[in-house]
């Protein structure tokens, strides 16, 4: 009998696709800029970038510079879209952001003031997003730095201010009070620099409602089928699926313990299958007790994950070994296992392995 394959994380752009224009929809004319930072939630930037570049996507937001280089060079010169660095100008970035045309977002005083001086070589003026501050206290400059800034003649000598952001913290609750004040802090801001676009929604906030959308949003987790209340939602698909083949099937007594440690106690005569999938390939091992897995047409409890195995319970099932178990796509949501794991979609994305084998649908 043929060994079975490990595990297989399927990444259908085409789910990508729909999920793009479901957020367009939401936007309503506001340009939806993806979010491809951490190589695209885990799921390969470069391949995620082309098909929503074919989307009609032609700004994209990454953290590090070093991924804003990739990503320029992945587009190539035939995509031609603005990449910000959320991270900015950091030390000795700025002959490498020109170098490869992306649009660092200064959150700092002391990045600005490098931002000009290196503009002050250039004929040419220097493109830069200001991130601003509106109470998540993690980046951005404060409102009295944002005023100093605009009133100073020579603060943002040779830059050209095309984009003010901030960023919401609690958008995936929407009836928290915070995002309305964080609504209120930036609107007292924007007219600060009255030429320049506005951003303030990331996935969540962009289904807040049209006060909230401005002239762009930023969607990451939400393109990749995380639900903007960190609950599935049904207007969303999941975009990556990750399957396992069964290694072995076993039959457990009432009393049997399972993995290490003997924790995994059953309580009744059970059949178990072991996959060939653990937490190597991304399955958080937290998952363990509460998670599910979908096989044979309904969802299967989630016993164990170790680093290279997982354990689900079979019930009644038919199986075999070499049957594939679903544990991450459209039937065992990624919400669900979110949840199930005490982490956000987010996490539970990033995580995801290079040691599975990888299969993109749907690319242009």
């Amino acid at each position: 009998m043929p060994e079975p394959a490990g595990a297989r994380l399927v990444i259908d752009l085409d789910a990508l696709a729909h999920n793009f224009h479901v957020l367009r929809a939401q936007a309503e004319g506001a340009e939806v800029a993806p979010v491809l930072k951490s190589d695209g939630y885990g799921l390969g930037a470069i391949p995620l970038a082309r098909r929503l570049w074919a989307e009609g996507a032609r700004s994209f937001f990454v953290a590090r510079l070093a991924e804003g280089e990739a990503l320029r060079a992945g587009l190539g010169p035939e995509r031609p879209a603005v990449v910000y660095v959320l991270d900015g100008l950091t030390a000795g970035s700025a002959a490498r952001l020109e170098a490869a045309q992306l649009t660092p977002v200064i959150s700092a005083l002391p990045q600005a003031a490098a931002a000009s001086v290196w503009a002050a070589r250039s004929p040419q003026r220097w493109a830069v997003a200001l991130h601003v501050d509106t109470g998540m206290h993690r980046q951005g400059l404060t409102h009295e730095e944002a005023q100093a800034l605009a009133r100073t003649p020579d603060g943002l000598r040779g830059l050209d201010v095309e984009l003010l952001m901030s960023h919401l913290g609690s958008a995936a609750e929407p009836s928290d009070h915070r995002s309305s004040a964080q609504l209120s802090a930036f609107e007292r801001i924007r007219p600060l620099f009255p030429e320049s676009r506005a951003s303030l929604a990331a996935s969540a906030g962009a289904f807040l409602g049209p006060d909230y959308r401005f002239d762009m949003v930023r969607p990451g987790v939400s393109l990749y089928g995380g639900g903007p209340e960190e609950r599935p939602d049904p207007r969303l698909k999941a975009v990556a699926t990750l399957t396992a083949p069964i290694l072995d099937i076993r039959s457990l007594r009432a009393g049997d313990r399972l993995g290490y440690g003997s924790r995994i106690r059953v309580e009744r005569p059970t059949r178990i299958a072991v996959l060939a999938a653990g937490y190597a390939d991304g399955v958080i091992r937290a998952a363990a007790g509460q998670g599910h897995a979908w096989f044979a047409g309904a969802l299967r409890p989630l016993l164990m994950v170790n680093m290279d195995l997982a354990a689900i319970d079979l019930g009644d099932a038919a199986a075999q070994v070499g049957d594939e178990v679903e544990l991450l796509g459209p039937n065992a949501l990624l919400d669900d296992l979110a949840a199930a794991a005490g982490t956000v979609a987010h996490e539970v994305l990033v995580r995801l392995s290079r040691r599975a084998e990888r299969i993109y649908l749907g690319e242009p």
